[in-house]
């Protein structure tokens, strides 16, 4: 039991044990916090992977806020995948990452923009910050896919 609680506390304290981490950076000698940088798949949409930085500080109660996303397709976009979203004007959240013990989270958000045929994601803090809510905003177009529709093919 010893063995296990050892374990478990290692890896909060590392946070070595995320899986899609694919990237960590120091921030210096003197500090405790990293930038890490995390792989993401869209689950509904194969084509696209989006990776997401953020620091972790790792002996805090809480991680900062800032974080950047860049999304890009990495395969076939189909109609098919597009018919299984969400297509309201918030879309829906694909990724949540908690950030803090006091309800703090990081997530990840597609909305899909059908006039402009664009996939968006959206990655930010459920926690205002000095007066912000730290996001940042990364986009998909779908033309050259399969599942691109011409805007007069587009049914309003």
């Amino acid at each position: 039991m010893k063995k296990i609680l050892s374990t478990i506390l290692a890896c909060a304290l590392l946070t070595a044990c995320d899986s899609n981490e694919v990237a960590d950076v120091s921030l210096g000698l003197l500090t405790t916090k990293d930038i890490k940088i995390s792989v993401l798949k869209d689950p509904l949409i194969d084509g696209v992977t989006c990776h997401i930085a953020n620091v972790e500080a790792d002996l805090d109660f809480a991680d900062p806020s800032d974080m950047s996303i860049s999304c890009r397709q990495t395969g076939e976009i189909t109609p098919a995948m597009l018919a299984n979203i969400d297509k309201s004007k918030s879309g829906e959240v694909v990724f949540k990452k908690s950030k803090s013990i006091l309800f703090k989270s990081l997530k990840i958000r597609r909305i899909f923009d059908e006039e402009s045929q664009t996939l968006m994601y959206l990655s930010y803090s459920t926690k205002e910050t000095s007066g912000s809510y730290k996001h940042s905003l990364s986009t998909v177009p779908l033309w050259g896919t399969k599942a691109f529709a011409e805007p007069a093919a587009i049914t309003q």
